[in-house]
C-alpha cells in the first residue's frame, strides 16, 4: 500500500469542557479522565499507533496545560503529537477541525475522532471501506439506542439528522423506514482532503452543520460497525463501563 493510501495521521478532538464528567473536570480536563490508569487520551493514541498513524493532532482548551505537561513527561507515547490551541475559545468539533487543516496539508485522508470513546473498531478495515466507495467522509456508526442519529438512504449514503428527543429532521421531510435508516455515530471520521476546502462555516460550528451542508453535492457514507466493543466514555458511571470492557 503506498503512503497516499495508509492512514498516516490523526487528529483526536479534545477541547470540550466535558461537563457530562463533572465532577472530574471542574479540575481536569475530559481526555485524562483515567480507564485502568490510563487517560483516555493515552488509549486513543495507543489505539491510533496500533494501526500505525503516528502524526496525532490534539486540540486543547479546557485545562490544556495539563494535557501538554502529560504528553511532554510521556514524549507522546511514542507518537509525534502537535497541539491545535484554542485555548482562547472552544471552536466546536466542525471549527476545532477547520482550524487544524493547515496541519493536514500532505495528508490526502486523515482520521477524525472524539477523545471521549472507546473502541475496537478496526481502522485498517474502515479505511479500506472508505477508499472503495471513494468518499469525502465516512462515518462510523453502530445501531444503538440514542437521542441522535444520522440519518442514511438504503445506499448508505448521509441523507439526514434526526433528534428523536425533540422529534427534529433536518435534510429530509419526514423520516420513512422503507427509504432511511438512523445510525448513532461513533465520533470517528475518515476524511478526504477534498473536503478539506469545501467547509464554508467559519468560527465555532459541528461536524455535523459541514456534513449536512455537502450531502447533497459530495459522497458521505455510513461505516456501520455495530459488531465492535464501542463506548462514549462521557459520564461518570461509563468510567466502571469502560473498566470492565476494555481490560
Amino acid at each position: 500500500m503506498s503512503d497516499s493510501k495508509k492512514l498516516n495521521t490523526a487528529m483526536i478532538l479534545a477541547a470540550g469542557l466535558g461537563t457530562r464528567l463533572k465532577p472530574w473536570t471542574d479540575k481536569h480536563p475530559k481526555a485524562l479522565a483515567l480507564v485502568n490508569g490510563k487517560s483516555l487520551l493515552q488509549l486513543n493514541v495507543e489505539y491510533l499507533m496500533s494501526y500505525g498513524i503516528t502524526k496525532i493532532i490534539i486540540n486543547i482548551h479546557h485545562f490544556p496545560e495539563q494535557i501538554i505537561n502529560l504528553v511532554e513527561t510521556y514524549n507522546g507515547w511514542g507518537a509525534e503529537i502537535i497541539f491545535s490551541d484554542e485555548s482562547k475559545e472552544v471552536l466546536e468539533t466542525g471549527g476545532g477541525f477547520k482550524k487544524a487543516i493547515p496541519f493536514f496539508k500532505n495528508e490526502e485522508n486523515i482520521l477524525l475522532m472524539n477523545v471521549d470513546v472507546l473502541t475496537s473498531l478496526n481502522i485498517d478495515e474502515m479505511f479500506e471501506f472508505h477508499n472503495q466507495q471513494n468518499a469525502v467522509a465516512t462515518l462510523a456508526v453502530t445501531k444503538r439506542i440514542t437521542s441522535r442519529y444520522f440519518v442514511f438512504d438504503n445506499q448508505k449514503n448521509l441523507c439526514g439528522w434526526l433528534n428523536s428527543a425533540t422529534n427534529t429532521v433536518k435534510g429530509i421531510e419526514e423520516f420513512n423506514n422503507e427509504l432511511h435508516c438512523r445510525l448513532a455515530f461513533s465520533g470517528i471520521h475518515i476524511i478526504n482532503n477534498k473536503l478539506f476546502s469545501l467547509v464554508e462555516f467559519d468560527g465555532k460550528f459541528t461536524m455535523v452543520d459541514v456534513y449536512l451542508n455537502l450531502m447533497n453535492s459530495n459522497k458521505i457514507v455510513a461505516y456501520n460497525h455495530s459488531d465492535d466493543k464501542f463506548l462514549d466514555v462521557g459520564k461518570p458511571e461509563s468510567i466502571l463501563l469502560a473498566e470492565q470492557m476494555f481490560r
